[in-house]
């Protein structure tokens, strides 16, 4: 079938004149999680991870992943149609340049791509053509429509400040900046400001729409407006005004004389060559509710707290339930075993994003999916990882635990590399460090411990994630190749090492952590720290205690007896038992 739809695709852009196009995997808010109708890339190359990017030729086509998506991308694509290329090893830039004819006539969708990227196909010599509609569009004859589920109000006991207060502080630094509005593209910044969730898209509260906020705190809200019931339109109040999508372009053209912020990392590239079409002037910064939304106000941090500690009992009876399952569970019976417990809890509103259920093998495709056709027996005697999440109105959680699942002690081999990555995990978790650091100067703690041993993983070492909101939140996270955005505190991030052996095994733990002010009076400056928010015990079978220091496994007995008094109380007494066992001290 994909086959056929790179003909089609090839054909229209014949038609077209056009020499080649991008097809990245991504909707007109560049999000991570998109409706069915933005699902260009999976129809295309018939590749279903959140992250990628085709790109198009007569006569050749290649799919661009990062390290997280290599094997699949190997798995779910033709390679007779389809070269597989390491996005950050070999940009897509770069082969592109060294592909395409001379003079080639490059097509992009100007709705799904951020400035910063197109830049950088530019600056490669290609010639990129602004192409509307989206040639795919033409030939997809069975696309979806557009979603259109209402916004909801998000009360203000889960949100913790009233919209017109956060438009307020946005509209304060567009003055001081010296700009007369900004361009809001992404739905995670709307649903903060606004106080609004909904329903759109998969695993994440938001409803689909732009904003434009001016330097007075006035929002226009561009959505559908069978998305906004009237209690949705009384909640927003009298200073957000309402209009239909289809407005949108007017608007834009109606800032002329303007100074307008728009992010060239995260919107589409259409709002800035559409504003200085029409003589505004474009500020490039970073959304102004990026920041703001990431450091969580006393009301969400301690929702956070409270939505963990419900998920924490669902994921402890799940632990329980697979150390005692009479061994026939699948990946998919044991995703399907944990969501039934999930559902058991308060307020449970859905899953973060879809459990990656990974036996063996699989578990080292880091965003393992499986679906009928893969899934298979977790066996005795390999490692089975279990990477889920879970929204609550008051909270996000997403938490991975990887377990032996053999009676016999697991191979040594198994032990150096676990408690490597646990010792990489501990490292962040303990980690105190002055005002001013950003996640690419920490991301190296979690790997020291793999390092002195030859061993890494192709993956960030957290993201920072949203208060009832999307499990992957920025602007900071733990990586390398992160922008340095300074930690601050109420940021919540995951911290969460791993290790994968191709073919065999993949080994990943995760909590998620909230940055706090940390106790240190003697320092003449101030200092940060995490609070650790996950709560579930590690698989002390997997854990080779002569690779621990004293402070390590003193961190680990504290960390579980918190475990054991936190959430032993709401467990049947089976479950109890069990999760005293789990949480034994290690130091005897």
């Amino acid at each position: 079938m994909t086959a056929s739809h790179l003909a089609d695709l090839r054909a229209e852009l014949a038609r077209r004149g056009l020499a080649g196009f991008l097809v990245p995997r991504a909707d007109e808010h560049l999000g991570e999680y998109v409706p069915p109708a933005a699902e260009r890339l999976a129809w295309l190359t018939g590749f279903t991870g959140s992250a990628g990017l085709a790109v198009v030729l007569p006569e050749q086509a290649a799919l661009f992943v990062d390290g997280r998506y290599v094997l699949q991308a190997a798995a779910q694509t033709d390679a007779a149609l389809w070269q597989r290329r390491h996005i950050t090893q070999e940009p897509p830039q770069d082969w592109l340049a060294a592909t395409a004819p001379a003079g080639a006539r490059i097509g992009y969708d100007p709705w799904l791509i951020a400035a910063e990227s197109l830049q950088r196909f530019r600056d490669a010599g290609l010639d990129m053509v602004a192409t509307e509609p989206n040639p795919i569009d033409a030939v997809w004859r069975d696309r979806p429509g557009p979603p259109l589920h209402p916004a909801e109000p998000h009360p203000l006991a889960f949100a913790g400040k009233p919209g017109a207060e956060k438009r307020a502080e946005i509209a304060a630094a567009l003055r001081g900046a010296k700009e007369d509005a900004a361009v809001l593209t992404d739905p995670a910044s709307i649903a903060w400001l606004l106080n609004i969730r909904g329903s759109d898209v998969p695993f994440t509260p938001f409803a689909l729409g732009f904003a434009v906020i001016c330097a007075d705190g006035a929002v226009t809200l561009f959505m559908d407006p069978h998305k906004l019931p009237a209690p949705t339109r009384a909640w927003l109040g009298n200073n957000v005004t309402l209009a239909d999508r289809a407005a949108l372009p007017a608007a834009v053209d109606g800032l002329a004389g303007k100074r307008v912020r728009v992010d060239p990392a995260h919107a589409p590239v259409w709002f800035a060559e559409r504003l200085r079409a029409a003589a505004a002037t474009v500020s490039p910064g970073m959304d102004p509710c990026l920041l703001p939304k990431a450091c969580k106000n006393p009301v969400e941090q301690e929702g956070a707290r409270a939505a963990h500690r419900r998920d924490a009992v669902a994921l402890c009876r799940y632990l329980h339930w697979f150390a005692s399952a009479p061994g026939h569970a699948t990946e998919m019976s044991a995703a399907a075993r944990l969501l039934e417990f999930r559902n058991e809890a308060a307020d449970f509103r859905g899953e973060s994003f879809p459990a990656i259920s990974a036996a063996g093998e699989h578990g080292a495709i880091m965003h393992y999916r499986v679906d009928e056709a893969t899934d298979r027996p977790i066996r005795a005697d390999e490692l089975y990882l279990i990477d889920s999440g879970a929204q609550f109105p008051d909270g996000t959680t997403d938490v991975t635990r990887t377990l032996w699942t053999g009676e016999d002690p697991p191979p040594a081999e198994l032990r150096d590399r676990y408690t490597r990555v646990l010792k990489g995990h501990i490292a962040i978790a303990t980690l105190v460090f002055p005002q001013g650091v950003a996640g690419p100067h920490i991301d190296a703690f979690a790997r020291h411990a793999l390092w002195q041993a030859g061993l890494d993983f192709d993956h960030g070492t957290g993201h920072g994630v949203g208060s009832y909101l999307s499990v992957h939140e920025g602007p900071a996270s733990l990586s390398r190749l992160a922008k340095p955005v300074p930690l601050a505190p109420g940021m919540i991030l995951s911290d969460e090492p791993g290790y994968y052996a191709p073919g065999r095994y993949g080994i990943r733990l995760e909590n998620l952590v909230m940055v706090q002010p940390a106790n240190r009076p003697e320092a003449a400056r101030p200092f940060l720290c995490f609070e650790t928010l996950t709560l579930a015990p590690f698989d002390r079978a997997l854990i080779e205690l002569a690779l621990l220091s004293l402070d390590e496994i003193a961190w680990l007995d504290a960390y579980h007896a918190r475990v054991v008094a936190e959430i032993g109380p709401f467990l049947a007494p089976e479950p109890r038992t069990w999760l005293d066992r789990a949480c034994a001290r290690l130091s005897g």
